[in-house]
C-alpha cells in the first residue's frame, strides 16, 4: 500500500480511563492527505489541535501522554497502536475527556472499529524513511535497547526481562503487518499485583480492573492482601483466584502475551515520530519512557537526513 490513507467513515467508542477512571468518548474522523494523526480535547473552552509527535509529549508515566497541562491526552498508545498496525495515515481524534479509555487493555477494541468503518486509499503517496544505515540506542536508566536495520519492510522482535519468575524473559515477534490483528492487538496490558498499592497512590489506574489488565502475583494470597483486594477492585475476596501466577479468572491468550503487549506498545509509541519507517527493530526492555526517548532519537535522525 503506497497511498496514503484513512477511514472511510467517523467512529465513536467510549468508556472509562485507566488511570482517571472517568468516563471519556472518542470520536475519530477521516482526515486528508498529509494531516498526519492529531489529537484534540472538545472538552476545552479554547479548542487546540495537537499532532501526535514524540517531542509533544508531556509523561511517561505509566503510558503516553500527549501535550501539556490542561490541554494533556493521556494514554495515547494503544489506539496508536492500533492506528499504526493497520496502516492508517491520517485521522483526527476528538475527545471530551482527558484520557483515552483502557476498554479491555488491548488495542483489539479500536482494531475492531478500524476494520469495521473501512480503510480507503487518498491521492498522496505515503513519506516513508528509508533506513540506509544501521542504528543503535540505549536508554541508561531502565537498561533499555534498540537496534534497527535497514530492509525493504517493518518488523519488530520485542525482548522483555522481569526479575519476578512468573513473566521472566519472554520474546514476541511481528515480522509483517498482516500479523498484527490476530497476533499483537489481543494481547492485553499488565501488572504485578505489588506495584497495584503504589500506583493508586501515586493516584493512578483509578479504572483498573480484572476485565482490563492481567494481574500477575509472585505468590500465595494472605488474608490481608485478599482484604486490600476487596477494597481495590470492590470485589469479595472468595472472586481472588491465583492460576499460573494469573490473579484473573481469565486465562492468557499467548503465552507471551506480556511481550506481545510490550511490542503493541512500542508500535504505539514509535509512530510518534511522525512518518511509518521501513526497517527491522529489535529492542530490548522497552517501555514508554525508553520508547519516547528512541522516538526523539529517530526523530532527530530523521530531520538530519531530509
Amino acid at each position: 500500500m503506497d497511498q496514503q490513507t484513512t477511514i472511510r467513515i467517523p467512529f465513536r467508542l467510549t468508556g472509562p480511563g485507566l488511570h482517571t477512571g472517568r468516563t471519556v468518548t472518542v470520536s475519530v474522523r477521516p482526515a486528508a492527505s498529509n494531516f498526519g494523526i492529531a489529537f484534540r480535547r472538545t472538552d476545552r473552552v479554547n479548542i487546540i489541535t495537537q499532532h501526535a509527535t514524540a517531542d509533544k509529549v508531556g509523561s511517561t508515566a505509566r503510558g503516553t501522554t500527549l501535550g501539556f497541562g490542561r490541554h494533556s491526552i493521556a494514554t495515547i498508545e494503544h489506539l496508536m497502536s492500533a492506528l499504526h498496525g493497520m496502516k492508517i495515515d491520517n485521522v483526527l481524534v476528538e475527545l471530551d475527556g482527558g484520557e483515552i479509555p483502557i476498554l479491555d487493555g488491548s488495542a483489539r477494541p479500536w482494531l475492531q472499529q478500524l476494520q469495521r468503518v473501512g480503510i480507503i486509499q487518498l491521492d498522496a503517496k505515503r513519506k516513508f524513511f528509508d533506513l540506509k544505515e544501521p542504528l543503535h540506542f540505549e536508554y541508561g536508566p531502565t537498561g533499555s535497547v534498540y537496534d534497527v536495520e535497514p530492509d525493504d519492510h517493518f518488523s519488530v522482535e520485542c525482548t522483555i526481562e522481569f526479575s519476578e519468575s512468573v513473566i521472566g524473559r519472554q520474546q514476541a515477534v511481528m515480522n509483517s503487518f498482516d500479523e498484527y490483528p490476530d497476533q499483537i492487538a489481543p494481547s492485553r496490558t499488565f501488572v504485578f499485583l505489588h506495584e497495584v498499592e503504589p500506583l493508586l497512590h501515586l493516584n493512578l489506574i483509578k479504572g483498573g480492573s480484572l476485565d482490563n489488565a492481567l494481574v500477575f502475583v509472585n505468590k500465595e494470597l494472605g488474608s490481608r492482601q485478599l482484604r486490600r483486594l476487596e477494597k481495590t477492585f470492590h470485589k469479595d475476596a472468595s472472586q481472588f483466584k491465583v492460576h499460573d501466577g494469573l490473579l484473573n479468572t481469565t486465562d492468557l491468550y499467548f503465552p507471551n502475551e506480556p511481550a506481545r503487549h510490550k511490542l503493541l506498545d512500542f508500535l504505539g509509541d514509535i509512530r510518534l515520530v511522525g512518518c511509518p519507517i521501513k526497517g527491522k527493530f529489535k529492542v530490548y526492555k522497552p517501555g514508554h519512557k525508553a520508547n519516547n526517548a528512541f522516538a526523539k532519537y529517530l526523530m532527530n535522525y530523521i530531520n538530519s537526513k531530509s
